[in-house]
């Protein structure tokens, strides 16, 4: 299996460390809007980019993905012609038992002991088959839609696939 990028916190290894109660200095999520664009509007074309298989996605991947997504669309068709939604929530805490990487560190540092690590930032995990980003656009707009959802899946650390879906209107 050929390694990708962000590989140190990409694979999903032991449980889920979540509980957010029991731990101090938690950095929050840089991720700040789930949903953008119009919410009211009536958009019939359904582009989602899911999962190929098993990851942790980084709040900053994910935010990267965002960012990437939605500037394309908004330059593209306009800040009232599209819906965008993130679907998963960074939860997991990343730990990181951070070393000091400078010449004539080994007499400062404490090696193994209390090598529990401290929280670096936040991912969230997802499955082979979940959906991470869905797109709505006009029916007419399946080629601006797929282009973003392509530009959003260059963003993240796990291959994806891009699925178009066409809704039925219900009048």
């Amino acid at each position: 299996m050929p390694l990708r990028p962000a590989r140190c916190y990409r694979l999903v290894r032991g449980p889920a460390y979540t509980r957010r109660e029991y731990v101090h200095g938690v950095p929050p999520p840089k991720i700040t809007k789930f949903t953008m664009g119009n919410t009211k509007a009536d958009l019939p074309l359904v582009v989602q980019l899911i999962a190929k298989e098993p990851a942790q996605i980084r709040h900053n991947a994910l935010e990267a993905m965002r960012v990437a997504c939605s500037k394309y669309l908004s330059s593209s068709l306009g800040e009232s012609n599209y819906l965008l939604k993130i679907h998963p929530y960074p939860h997991h805490i990343l730990r990181e038992n951070k070393m000091m990487a400078f010449a004539g560190a080994d007499r400062l540092q404490d090696g193994m002991r209390l090598a529990f690590g401290d929280p670096v930032g936040t991912a969230a995990r997802v499955k082979a088959g979940d959906v991470i980003l869905t797109i709505r656009v006009p029916s007419d707009k399946e080629v601006v839609a797929r282009e973003a959802a392509k530009r959003a899946a260059s963003k993240l650390p796990v291959p994806c696939e891009i699925r178009i879906l066409k809704e039925v209107n219900k009048s």
